[in-house]
């Protein structure tokens, strides 16, 4: 499964490590992450979906149903 987030399309971006004498190796930064269980009442049933800590705040602000709407319009879900 790919790090991405479900609601919000948070994926991993690349930056560079930079030491004291500004030497630069090549990293990652990953979105944060949590596999969490959501009831959804429109279908009266639990769904699993991999969402962001962002993700979370904005189901709890916009309640799940018209997050899932916004995620399906931009392409981050395909299901719901």
């Amino acid at each position: 499964m790919s790090r991405v987030c479900q609601v919000t399309g948070k994926r991993m971006m690349v930056g560079n490590n930079v030491s004291h004498s500004k030497r630069r190796t090549k990293r990652r930064f990953y979105p944060n992450l949590f596999t969490k269980k959501f009831y959804y009442q429109e279908e009266d049933r639990w769904i699993t979906l991999r969402v962001s800590a962002s993700g979370i705040r904005l189901i709890n602000k916009k309640g799940l149903h018209d997050a899932l709407k916004d995620a399906k319009s931009n392409g981050y879900i395909s299901i719901y």
